[in-house]
C-alpha cells in the first residue's frame, strides 16, 4: 500500500469512495454487516489495530471491491460507538480535544471502542471528557463495571472514586459535627437537615461498612458539639419555666423549643452510634418535670401539638437507651423517669389521635409522626419498669391498672412478670437460702 502516504489526508473524508482504499467491514453476532469506505493512512496512523491489520506482516488482509478489507466483529450494542469511532478518526489531529461527547455514556462506549482498536488520541480525548463531567448514578455505575477493565490509560476517570485518607474522613465529619449542632439562619435550615442526614449515614453499617470508626479524637469533639446544643436548650427551658406565670407568654416564646428538640432527636441517632448518650440522657432527666410541666401548660393548639411531638419524639429514644442499658442510671433515676414520662405520654397519645382525627389533610401531615415511636415508648416502659424493685413494679402497675388511660402504654408484659415473679419468689429465694452440699 505504498500509494496510501500519498493521500493528501486534509482531502479524505470517511465514505468517499473514489479516494479509498480501504473497506471497514462492521459485522455483528446478528447477522449486521456494514461497508465503510475508509483511508489506510488515517487508519494506520490513529489506530495500532489497523496498522497491523493493513500491514506487510498480516497475510490473510482480504480484498474486497478493489480494496483491501478489514473484518471487525463487535456487539450489537456497541455497533454504533464503532461507526462513531470511525468517523472521529478523521477529525481528530494531533493536538485536537472534542469538547462534545453527546454525555457520559455516549464517551463510555466509545472509549472501549478505542481501547480495543489502540486509538490513543481518541482514548485521550474521552478519559478528558468523561474524568471532567459530573456522572449521574447510573453512569457511575457503569464506569465501575466498565474502566477497570480499560488498562492504565483509563485510569484518571476513577480519581474521584478513590478511597479517601482516613484523616480527611475525620476532619470532613468533624466539620460537618460543628455545622449540624450550630444555629444558622433560618436560610440554611436545609443545608443543616442534610448536613445531619449525611453524618448519620456516615456512621451507618447498612450493606457497606460505616465510612469511618470512631476513635477518642471523634468523639470527644461530638460530645462537645452536643453539649453546646443541651446549654442552650437548657437556658430556654429554664427561661419559659419562669415565664410561664406571666399573662403576655405567646408561642413565639415556645418556636425557640423547636429547632433544639429537632437537634437532639438527631443527636440521639449519632451519640447512640458512638456510644456516648450518657451526658444527653442525665441532662434531659434532669429537665424532665420542667419540660413536662411547661409543654402541658402551653395548651394544645396546632402549633403546641407540634412542639409535644418533639418532646414525645426524644423522650422516645431517651427511655429506649435507659430501657435497653446504653446508659445505666441507678434505680430511683429510672423510677423518677416513669414517673414523669408515663403519665405525659398516656395522656399525649389520645390527645394527639383526636386532633389527628380532626385535623385537615395539610394539618394532618404536620403533625405525622412515625408509629413506631410509640411502639418504642410502649417497650421502653416495660422494660425500665421491670427492671425495677418489685415494689416499684407493684405501685406503677397499681396505678396503671385504675388508670383510664390503660389502653396506652400497654403495660400487660409487665403485669404478667410480675404477677409470675411474685407467685414463685418464695420457692426461689428458699431455693436459694438453702445450704447446698
Amino acid at each position: 500500500m505504498d500509494n496510501a502516504g500519498n493521500l493528501n489526508r486534509d482531502a479524505c473524508r470517511i465514505g468517499d469512495r473514489s479516494t479509498s482504499d480501504v473497506v471497514v467491514r462492521l459485522r455483528t453476532p446478528d447477522g449486521r454487516d456494514d461497508w465503510l469506505y475508509c483511508h489506510s493512512s488515517i487508519l494506520t496512523s490513529k489506530s495500532k489495530y489497523f496498522a497491523d491489520r493493513l500491514s506487510e506482516n498480516w497475510p490473510t488482509c482480504q480484498i474486497l471491491d478493489a480494496r483491501s478489507c478489514v473484518e471487525v466483529y463487535c456487539q450489537e450494542s456497541d455497533f454504533d460507538y464503532h461507526v462513531t469511532l470511525l468517523r472521529l478518526l478523521y477529525v481528530v489531529s494531533d493536538s485536537s480535544t472534542i469538547e462534545s461527547w453527546h454525555g457520559v455514556r455516549n464517551a463510555l462506549g466509545i472509549l472501549r471502542v478505542a481501547v480495543e482498536l489502540g486509538c490513543p488520541q481518541i482514548v485521550a480525548s474521552c478519559v478528558e471528557y468523561i474524568e471532567a463531567m459530573p456522572w449521574e448514578e447510573a453512569e457511575e455505575e457503569e464506569i465501575l463495571q466498565t474502566t477497570p477493565s480499560l488498562g492504565s490509560s483509563a485510569e484518571p476517570i476513577l480519581s474521584r472514586l478513590q478511597p479517601v485518607d482516613p484523616s480527611a474522613i475525620v476532619r470532613i465529619f468533624l466539620s460537618a459535627v460543628r455545622f449540624a449542632t450550630s444555629s444558622p439562619p433560618s436560610s440554611l435550615n436545609d443545608l443543616k437537615s442534610l448536613a445531619q442526614e449525611q453524618l448519620e449515614y456516615m456512621l451507618t453499617e447498612d450493606d457497606d461498612a460505616p465510612l469511618l470508626t470512631a476513635c477518642d479524637e471523634l468523639k470527644l469533639e461530638v460530645r462537645d458539639c452536643v453539649r453546646k446544643v443541651l446549654s442552650r436548650f437548657t437556658s430556654i427551658v429554664r427561661s419559659l419555666s419562669g415565664d410561664l406565670k406571666e399573662p403576655t407568654m405567646g408561642a413565639e416564646g415556645f418556636h425557640l423549643l423547636q429547632p433544639y428538640l429537632s437537634d437532639l432527636s438527631w443527636a440521639c441517632q449519632i451519640l447512640s452510634k458512638l456510644e456516648i448518650m450518657r451526658d444527653l440522657v442525665v441532662n434531659w432527666m434532669e429537665l424532665s418535670e420542667t419540660i413536662v410541666k411547661i409543654v402541658e401548660e402551653a395548651g394544645t393548639t396546632l402549633e403546641m401539638l407540634e412542639l409535644r411531638l418533639k418532646v414525645v419524639e426524644v423522650a422516645a429514644k431517651i427511655l429506649e437507651a435507659i430501657g435497653y442499658g446504653s446508659v445505666i442510671l441507678p434505680p430511683a433515676k429510672r423510677l423518677q423517669m416513669v414517673k414523669v414520662w408515663l403519665p405525659f405520654v398516656r395522656v399525649a397519645k389520645p390527645v394527639y389521635d383526636a386532633a389527628l382525627s380532626s385535623s385537615g389533610e395539610e394539618d394532618a401531615l404536620t403533625l405525622r409522626i412515625d408509629c413506631e415511636v410509640w411502639q418504642s415508648l410502649e417497650s421502653s416502659f416495660v422494660s425500665i419498669i421491670l427492671a425495677l424493685p418489685s415494689g416499684d413494679q407493684a405501685g406503677i402497675l397499681t396505678e396503671w391498672l385504675g388508670n383510664e388511660h390503660i389502653q396506652y402504654p400497654d403495660l400487660t408484659e409487665a403485669f404478667e412478670v410480675w404477677c409470675y415473679r411474685s407467685k414463685v419468689v418464695k420457692k426461689r429465694v428458699a431455693f436459694f437460702a438453702a445450704p447446698h452440699v
